[in-house]
């Protein structure tokens, strides 16, 4: 799920992914990809599953709960044994199929584990209308980081990237030098942060951790691959603490409330998408707070007034 954008000249972002919906394709030998149609402002051109090996096979994140791709899906697969479901984290375009795919395969759905928030909910805190989280979702194997899952012809290592979800998962094949990154890296946008459920300073702290790894060609979970994955996790941070600096800028002036902020640092921004702005300029405050760079009279929540400490 991706965030509204500013100027990003400095992000290599590739907007070109012409694969059609319900079409799998072998995007590198034993991998394959399959495009569910559910475009979006959010999603781009839809959520991009994968199929792991060839004989008996791994689904990484099976997509919403969407019946005719969960059938593109074992389309894909047909005379195959599908023995793995893994999810990237728990949001509706990602996770409420791996209960369709369980039920038509028998394989066991594996995952960090189910939704949780990063941080509790402050008492002055209104819900978050960021509304797309699977609260029924619960994986058959809870993941931690490091864990290594085999099948037949291939091995997943799994990464914990908490930040975009506290429980968002990466999936590395380490001897193919392939990273399944889910939501945390996207080629097409950068990622939403939206407290209580996302968390900036996880959200750094798992790309700094990404951009460390080996694996260089990365498959997320909308868009096309990303072929030089930790260089563009670099840019990524890179650009996170440019907004965070934007943010600094504006306050040097004054005073200012969420609104006021997104109105100053997204110039031109489309009005659909200034809620999920102010989310993400949140997560940049809460983080700012936390380091002492910046005030706020309570909490710092979504309707809070900002200044520099």
């Amino acid at each position: 799920m991706s965030e509204p954008s500013d100027a990003e000249d400095d992000i290599p972002f590739n907007r070109d992914f012409p694969l059609r919906p319900g079409v799998a394709e072998e995007v590198v030998p034993g991998v394959r990809r399959v495009l569910c149609d559910n475009p979006g402002l959010f999603t781009f051109t839809g959520t991009v599953s994968y199929i792991v090996g060839r004989g008996k096979v791994a689904i990484i994140d099976p997509g919403p709960d969407s019946e005719a791709h969960a059938q593109a899906l074992l389309d894909a697969v047909r005379g195959e044994t599908v023995t793995h479901v893994f999810v990237t984290h728990t949001h509706r375009d990602h996770s409420p199929n791996a209960a369709r795919i369980k039920a038509a395969t028998g394989a066991p759905v594996y995952a960090e584990g189910p939704h949780r928030a990063s941080r509790p909910r402050f008492e002055s805190e209104k819900h978050n209308p960021e509304s797309g989280v699977d609260r029924d979702f619960h994986p058959d194997v809870r993941l931690r980081d490091g864990d290594v899952i085999e099948g037949e012809s291939w091995r997943l290592v799994s990464v914990a990237t908490p930040g975009h979800t506290a429980n968002h998962m990466a999936f590395a094949w380490p001897e193919r030098g392939i990273n399944f990154v889910g939501d945390h890296v996207m080629g097409w946008s950068t990622s939403i942060v939206a407290p209580p459920d996302g968390s900036m300073v996880d959200y750094m702290a798992s790309l700094e951790k990404l951009s460390r790894r080996d694996e260089q060609l990365y498959f997320s979970g909308h868009g096309p691959e990303i072929p030089d994955g930790p260089r563009f996790a670099r840019h990524l941070v890179r650009h996170r603490r440019a907004r965070e600096a934007s943010i600094l800028h504006r306050l040097a002036k004054g005073e200012a409330d969420i609104p006021t902020l997104v109105r100053a640092i997204y110039i031109g921004l489309d009005p659909r998408l200034s809620a999920a702005a102010g989310y993400s300029v949140l997560a940049h405050l809460e983080d700012l707070v936390a380091r002492g760079m910046v005030l706020t009279d309570g909490d710092p929540v979504i309707g809070g007034r900002y200044r520099l400490a």
